[in-house]
């Protein structure tokens, strides 16, 4: 077998990474692509555009990522969101917080970033605090009752929880056979849903539901594919490159958050490198400024009070947290790992939603105290 440079591929898969997360911060900066604000939009005024635009992105990134294990191009199994265990509670849990938090913070991980590319400070600190949270979860104070309490809590699905592995199973179809039947009846669905009326067909929601979605599909393409080395020149060993769960990823924005913090403050440090999670940080923030930039929609924000600004670092926090205990936020959980059709991923994504009408409901509340 010839030998791979794996040094030179890891730069590629880095550079591609970059490419598609300013697409995506580009893309999610003109067309307001924000699963908080699709629920919100629903609530308070009764418009589905946002949720049909989200739901177009599932369904394309589903039909790109189950068409490529069709295909034989991608492992299912080589990302930890279609691991056999299930930590429920700790999914449950994480979603939920997450949910509330993105609401008290004005918006998800990915919006925060985005919104730090259109100049808003109040985003600038989230991220800040949310990057905290999130190692502390990681690795600190809040990951060890993490692991002790929650994540023991967990079923087990042999073969895989993946709905594809379990319709192969149950069905006996072969694995590739499996991925092609369910991404086209979910993913199509999906599609076909967010395609039915003619708000899910505006201009802005083709161009977000469609471009976010193949911006998901093609990084799973980068990580599983580009960065796939069979047998590694020294371990021998098959490899995905540049990546912190040594898996197969795609785009999520809470884990990476706090690996940027942490690469930049140990940066001398010759064990911590760039991965693909981390580049995906400056590359969303660089395409929303883009975007900003040349719509002439560039400028600064910051907080309006105290109380606006309590309301922010406390979603930063719950975000940090419940994110890594989720095991990824709305677009981790919600569009990454929905993708893979992964049980825990539409666990997560059930809580997340729960939680953000959890946190609209107070916010109404709070609202209609004052009055």
């Amino acid at each position: 077998m010839q030998d791979v440079d794996v040094v030179a591929l890891g730069h590629q898969v880095l550079w591609a990474t970059l490419a598609l997360s300013i697409v995506f911060g580009a893309i999610a900066q003109k067309t307001h692509f924000c699963t908080m604000g699709a629920v919100g939009d629903i609530v308070n005024i009764g418009d589905w555009s946002r949720m049909r635009m989200w739901a177009l992105a599932i369904g394309v990134a589903m039909l790109g990522f189950n068409g490529m294990v069709a295909a034989g191009m991608i492992d299912p199994t080589r990302t930890f969101y279609t691991q056999a265990r299930v930590p429920w509670l700790s999914l449950a849990l994480g979603g939920l917080m997450f949910g509330v938090g993105m609401v008290l913070a004005s918006g998800c991980g990915s919006k925060t970033l985005v919104r730090i590319g259109g100049g808003n400070l109040k985003s600038l600190v989230v991220f800040a605090v949310m990057a905290i949270a999130a190692l502390a979860a990681m690795r600190g104070i809040f990951g060890v009752a993490r692991v002790e309490w929650l994540d023991k809590v967990a079923f087990t699905l042999e073969g895989g929880q993946h709905l594809s592995a379990i319709l192969a199973r149950a069905g006996g179809l072969t694995a590739a056979q499996a991925a092609l039947w369910a991404g086209l009846v979910l993913g199509g669905g999906l599609v076909a849903w967010a395609l039915l009326r003619p708000e899910g067909r505006s201009a802005d929601v083709l161009l977000g539901g469609l471009g976010i979605g193949a911006a998901t599909a093609a990084l799973w393409w980068v990580s599983g594919v580009l960065g796939f080395v069979p047998e590694h020149p020294e371990t021998l060993e098959a490899v995905v490159l540049a990546t912190n769960s040594k898996g197969m990823e795609s785009f999520t924005f809470v884990g990476p958050v706090g690996y940027v913090v942490d690469w930049l403050t140990y940066f001398s440090d010759k064990s911590k490198v760039l991965t693909l999670g981390i580049v995906t940080v400056p590359g969303v923030i660089i395409g929303s400024w883009l975007a900003a930039w040349r719509s002439g929609h560039f400028r600064w924000e910051s907080f309006r009070g105290t109380e606006d600004l309590v309301n922010h670092l406390v979603g930063a926090v719950l975000m940090g947290v419940g994110g890594v205990t989720a095991m990824g936020c709305t677009v981790g959980q919600g569009l990454s790992g929905v993708s893979t059709l992964a049980i825990g991923s539409f666990i997560a994504l059930a809580f997340i939603m729960v939680g953000a009408l959890l946190g609209l409901r107070w916010q109404t509340w709070r609202i209609e105290r004052m009055v």
